[in-house]
């Protein structure tokens, strides 16, 4: 998707609406400083306020997608392009989360073995030693649930079984047993336990 093209097509849909981006920003309760984003083609719109867009600038989701207003003649095939654009996107997206998700898992790892030893070896009292190792595991855990979240919500884990793939509850990846990115867990679709990997399509 082109986002300078799309931005230049919701600035010229909202002012043939008659709104100006403060205005604009108001009916979507969001800042003008986004819809300026939008339209300069640094940012596009958030997917959970697509449809209320699209509704204030009376055009459809493809037409928003597509940067122009689709005739029905290509509309399936717009239609089409977009939501494959979409799934590349997405993909490309989840892909760079696991990316961050091995980052802040070694950098918090680093960080409490950093303040152990720290706590360990230098002179200092016991409160100031308590305290330091107190944080270290603090940021340890508090690094794990950002990183086993990123893991839940980037990409799917597809079932041994049955093939499907679904993106489970972040209690289901928590207390699943695992392998690096393979969870023992139980698909929602066929019901039976086995070793899923996390992919990040899909189909």
């Amino acid at each position: 998707m082109d986002q300078v093209k799309i931005g230049k097509f919701i600035a010229e849909r909202r002012k043939t609406v008659g709104l100006t981006q403060m205005q604009l920003a108001e009916k979507l309760g969001i800042t003008d400083r986004a819809v300026s984003k939008w339209e300069t083609g640094k940012a596009m719109p958030d997917s959970s306020i697509m449809l209320a867009l699209c509704d204030v600038l009376k055009i459809t989701v493809n037409d928003l997608l597509s940067g122009e207003v689709v005739s029905m003649d290509n509309y399936n095939k717009e239609l089409e392009n977009n939501l494959l654009e979409m799934i590349k996107q997405k993909e490309q997206a989840d892909k760079r989360l696991l990316s961050v998700e091995v980052f802040i898992g070694i950098t918090a790892t680093v960080v409490l073995f950093a303040m152990v030893l720290l706590a360990s070896f230098v002179q200092m009292s016991n409160g100031l030693r308590i305290s330091l190792m107190a944080l270290g595991f603090i940021l340890f855990f508090a690094g794990c649930f950002y990183a086993l979240r990123i893991e839940q919500v980037a990409g799917y884990y597809a079932c041994k079984e049955c093939g499907h793939r679904y993106v489970p509850t972040y209690k289901a990846v928590n207390f699943a047993p695992h392998m690096g990115r393979t969870r023992y867990m139980r698909c929602p679709e066929c019901g039976k336990k086995s070793w899923q990997k996390k992919v990040l399509s899909k189909e």
